[in-house]
C-alpha cells in the first residue's frame, strides 16, 4: 500500500469521528429540547444540616465543634454566624472578642530538639474566640478564659435566659439559606486532665463522690497506675481502692517559674518533699518533650511548650491525646530478689504557665531500702 493511499484511509477515518461526535451532541440536545432538562447550574441543597446543634465545649481549649453534611452542595460554600443572641433576646459579643491564638504552620513530630524548633512550628494569629471556619466546622480557641467568656451558671442551672444562640448563613453562588438555633453552653476552664477533683461547676474542690455532703472530705487525682510500691513502716504493697487512698496526684501552679515550666515532685505524708533521685530507674531524659533539664532534692523541672500534648500526634511521650510519665526504682527485696517499682500517670495541661505534678504519698512512704 503507498503512502497516497494510506494517507485517503486516515481522512476517510477522521471524518467518520468527527461525525460521531457532531451525532452524539446533537442527540444530547435534543433529548435536553424533548424533554426540557434544565442547563448545569450551582447548587446549594435546602437540607444542609448539622447533626447536632447543641455545643457543650470546655473554655480554654481549642475545640472543633460540628461537621455540617453539605447534601452535595457546590463548593465552595461560604459560612457565615448571624444573629448571635441570649434566650432572652439580647445580643451575644463576648465570644467573638478577638485574641492572640496559636495557629500550627508546620508538622509537629515530637522529635524536636529545642523549644525554638517547636515555636517555628506555630504562630500567634488574632482571632475570635469562637468563630466558624471555612470547613463549616466551629472552633472555640483555647485563647479564652473564664474572664472573658462567661460559663454556664454555677448553680447548675441551665435556663434559657443564660444560653447563647445562634444562626448560620450558608451560600455559594446558587443561593443561600440559613439554619437556625444553634446554642452555645459552655462549661468553664478544666485546665488539666484528669480533673475530677475540681468541681465542674463552681470551679471549686470536688466533694468525695463516696460521701458528696460531707464538706470535709474531697475527691482525688489517682494514678493511672502503679505496682511493687511496698509502704515503709506496713512492708505492704500501698493501694488504691474504696476504703484508702494510698497514692494521690495534684495538678497545681506554682510560682517562681519562666512562664513554661513543668515540674515533677514526690512528697510524703507530712507534705515533706521526696529526693526525686530515690526514683532511680526514672528515664529522666525521654520523660516528657521538655528542654534544659533540673534535678534538685525537691522536683525534677523541664521547659515545655503548652498545652501538653501539644497535638494528639502520637510520640515517645504521648499517644491518645494525653502525655504518659513513668516513674520507677528498684530495689533488693528477701533473697536478693532485685524488685522494680512503677509509678505512671496521663495527663494533659491545657493553660499556659509554671505547672507541677505532685505525687502523694498519704499513708506512708515508700520504702525505697533494699532488704538485709
Amino acid at each position: 500500500m503507498d503512502n497516497l493511499t494510506l494517507i485517503k484511509q486516515n481522512r476517510s477515518k477522521a471524518k467518520y469521528a468527527i461525525l460521531g461526535i457532531s451525532l452524539a451532541l446533537f442527540g444530547l440536545q435534543s433529548c435536553q429540547k424533548v424533554y426540557d432538562l434544565p442547563d448545569e447550574q450551582e447548587f446549594l441543597s435546602p437540607n444542609i444540616n448539622y447533626p447536632n446543634q447543641v455545643f457543650e465545649p470546655i473554655i480554654g481549649r481549642t475545640t472543633e465543634l460540628g461537621s455540617p453534611n453539605t447534601d452535595n452542595s457546590t463548593k465552595p460554600l461560604t459560612f457565615e454566624i448571624v444573629n448571635a443572641r441570649y434566650g432572652d433576646g439580647r445580643p451575644v459579643t463576648d465570644i467573638f472578642q478577638v485574641r492572640p491564638t496559636y495557629v500550627w504552620t508546620g508538622e509537629y513530630t515530637g522529635l524536636e530538639t529545642t523549644l525554638e524548633e517547636i515555636e517555628a512550628k506555630r504562630k500567634i494569629e488574632e482571632r475570635p474566640m469562637f468563630e466558624v471556619l471555612e470547613s463549616g466546622k466551629f472552633v472555640l480557641w483555647g485563647s479564652s478564659s473564664n474572664d472573658l467568656i462567661e460559663p454556664r451558671p454555677t448553680d447548675s442551672s441551665n435556663l434559657v435566659q443564660d444560653r447563647r444562640y445562634f444562626d448560620l448563613k450558608i451560600s455559594n453562588v446558587g443561593g443561600e439559606t440559613i439554619i437556625k438555633d444553634f446554642q452555645l453552653i459552655p462549661w468553664r476552664e478544666l485546665p488539666y486532665e484528669p480533673n475530677n477533683d475540681i468541681d465542674p461547676y463552681t470551679g471549686g474542690v470536688a466533694r468525695d463522690p463516696k460521701d458528696p455532703r460531707n464538706p470535709n472530705k474531697r475527691d482525688y487525682i489517682l494514678p493511672s497506675n502503679f505496682d511493687n510500691i511496698i509502704g515503709a513502716q506496713s512492708n505492704l504493697n500501698l493501694a488504691n481502692n474504696d476504703k484508702q487512698k494510698d497514692i494521690v496526684v495534684y495538678i497545681r501552679p506554682f510560682e517562681g517559674g519562666n512562664g513554661h515550666n513543668l515540674r515533677f515532685a514526690f512528697m510524703g505524708p507530712d507534705s515533706t518533699l521526696i529526693d526525686p533521685a530515690k526514683f532511680n530507674e526514672t528515664r529522666w531524659d525521654e520523660l516528657v518533650h521538655g528542654f534544659n533539664r533540673v534535678n534538685t532534692s525537691e522536683y525534677v523541672q523541664y521547659d515545655v511548650a503548652y498545652p501538653i500534648p501539644l497535638t494528639t500526634v502520637t510520640t515517645d511521650y504521648a499517644s491518645g491525646g494525653s502525655a504518659h510519665v513513668e516513674f520507677s526504682y528498684y530495689r533488693l527485696g528477701f533473697n536478693s530478689v532485685r524488685t522494680t517499682a512503677h509509678l505512671g500517670f496521663n495527663f494533659k495541661i491545657f493553660r499556659e504557665g509554671d505547672w507541677e505534678v505532685v505525687f502523694h504519698f498519704r499513708r506512708e512512704l515508700p520504702k525505697f531500702e533494699d532488704e538485709y
